[in-house]
């Protein structure tokens, strides 16, 4: 395996090789401020700190799901939160994919530990900002379907848009229509939820 030593403790990101491949194992070890994400063992640099509208939108999509799931199986969760992605092993070594959701719902209590989540959630919420795009849109989008994350929400506070992917039969997402002001969203994994955009992105 590229990168440092498991034992080794890793106190600044300059120490990081970007150029090298690395596993939660190590992610395990790097004890700096910086955010950041692993994908199919590639480093990835988090966005600078949200900012208001980014917070605003998050926090009202939070609120919602969490009064809807107080007391119910499922749980919410809203970043930084590590959700580690196996594809075969759980062992920490094996682990290339870690990435922290905006916001995830896991169903499963089996995919919940002391240390964030591990295996696919049932859906997941990424917030856009400037700065992310290229990443939540492409790089995301392929781990998210191929874990088997059943929906997948973009949001957009500053268009005020918002897209679902839904997971078909066949493992694909699907997109649904763009969804704006005046409209509400609902789900199948979660029957009996909705979602008022209206509220999502107020001022």
């Amino acid at each position: 395996m590229e990168g440092y030593k498991l034992e080794d403790k890793v106190l600044k990101f300059e120490d990081i090789d970007l150029s090298a491949s690395y596993t939660y194992a190590d992610y395990l070890k790097w004890e700096f401020d910086e955010r950041l994400e692993l994908i199919r063992g590639k480093v990835f640099r988090m966005s600078p700190g949200p900012n208001t509208f980014h917070q605003q939108v998050s926090g009202a999509v939070f609120y919602a799901l969490y009064n809807f799931l107080r007391k119910k199986p499922c749980k919410v969760f809203a970043a930084p939160y590590d959700v580690r992605f196996p594809r075969q092993s759980k062992d920490d070594k094996e682990i290339i994919t870690v990435l922290q959701p905006d916001i995830c719902v896991i169903c499963d209590p089996g995919k919940i530990d002391a240390r964030g989540g591990i295996g696919a959630p049932d859906i997941v919420i990424e917030i856009l900002s400037p700065g992310n795009n290229k990443k939540d849109l492409q790089n995301k989008y392929e781990v998210y379907e191929e874990a088997g994350v059943r929906e997948y929400w973009i949001i957009h506070p500053v268009e005020r848009t918002f897209i679902k992917y839904t997971l078909d039969t066949n493992g694909k997402f699907q997109p649904s229509r763009f969804l704006t002001l005046g409209d509400e969203v609902t789900s199948p994994v979660l029957l009996g939820f909705s979602l008022v955009l209206d509220e999502v992105f107020e001022d």
